[in-house]
């Protein structure tokens, strides 16, 4: 009897190893099923995930390209402005053609016009094309200092061609065989000599040769052959405007204040 109960306890012990064994082998295999689903489960979320980058990316993509549309247009307006840059490269072309062949047109008549307000100038002391009480201030303004010395030379030349009466002293260049000296060239004249271009002779340069008063004017030298009248004032030639003009065959100086008397001048280079 005690041998039944002995053995019976065995079996039920073997039985609960074998149940437990049993079960320890099913968690196992269960813990074998599930661990491959979290894998799988693992793996789509991380291919959700990349999906979910990729389409952000393509939309990102889609949002910075520009639309076909807007494409077309600045293209177009890239071609407007090409097209008006070279309208106006080549109007500024066409300017600066005309503008050189107006300076090239130009150029020779410049060049003649230098050439002579070039000689104009060498030859000339005083401005020219001005009023003569305009010409006569500008002298006044810039006659050369003189010393007392030179002051007193061309008084002296003055007194001296002083007449004792000039009616009977006067000759003019018919009664002194005609003119034989510098004949001025007619544009010149024109422009310089005559009653309307008056001018006075004291600041003029000066020289006196042969005993005659010499002074220069328009770069030509004036020689008084004939005596001045001697009712005229002591210092006509500081204060008074004369003027130079070709009568009678010859040339003479006038006094504005004395428009009828003519003084026989000789001209020279």
């Amino acid at each position: 009897m005690k041998e039944i109960g002995i053995t019976g306890t065995a079996i039920l012990c073997m039985f609960l190893g074998i149940a437990g064994s049993a079960y320890a082998q099913q968690d196992q295999q269960n813990g074998k099923q599930d661990h491959p689903e979290k894998q799988e489960e693992k793996q789509n979320q991380a291919k959700d995930k990349q999906q979910e980058q990729h389409a952000q990316q393509q939309e990102k993509q889609n949002q910075d390209k520009p639309q076909p549309q807007h494409a077309q247009q600045q293209e177009q307006q890239n071609q407007e402005k090409q097209q008006q840059q070279h309208a106006q490269q080549q109007e500024r072309q066409n300017q600066n053609q005309e503008k050189q062949q107006e300076q090239h047109a130009q150029q020779p008549q410049q060049q003649g016009e230098r050439q002579q307000q070039q000689q104009h100038a060498q030859q000339q002391p005083s401005g020219q094309n001005q009023h003569p009480s305009q010409q006569a201030q500008r002298q006044s303004n810039e006659q050369p200092q003189r010393t007392q010395q030179q002051q007193h030379v061309e008084q002296s030349a003055w007194q001296e061609h002083r007449a004792h009466s000039w009616q009977s002293d006067h000759r003019d260049w018919g009664q002194r065989g005609g003119y034989h000296g510098y004949r001025i060239p007619d544009d010149r004249y024109r422009g310089y000599f005559g009653q309307e271009h008056g001018f006075r002779i004291y600041g003029l340069p000066f020289l006196v040769v042969g005993g005659y008063p010499r002074f220069q004017y328009e770069g030509y030298w004036f020689s008084t052959v004939d005596p001045w009248p001697e009712y005229w004032a002591n210092d006509w030639y500081e204060t008074d405007e004369v003027y130079v003009t070709y009568v009678n065959n010859g040339y003479y100086l006038f006094d504005s204040r004395y428009p009828n008397v003519a003084i026989a001048v000789n001209i020279s280079m």
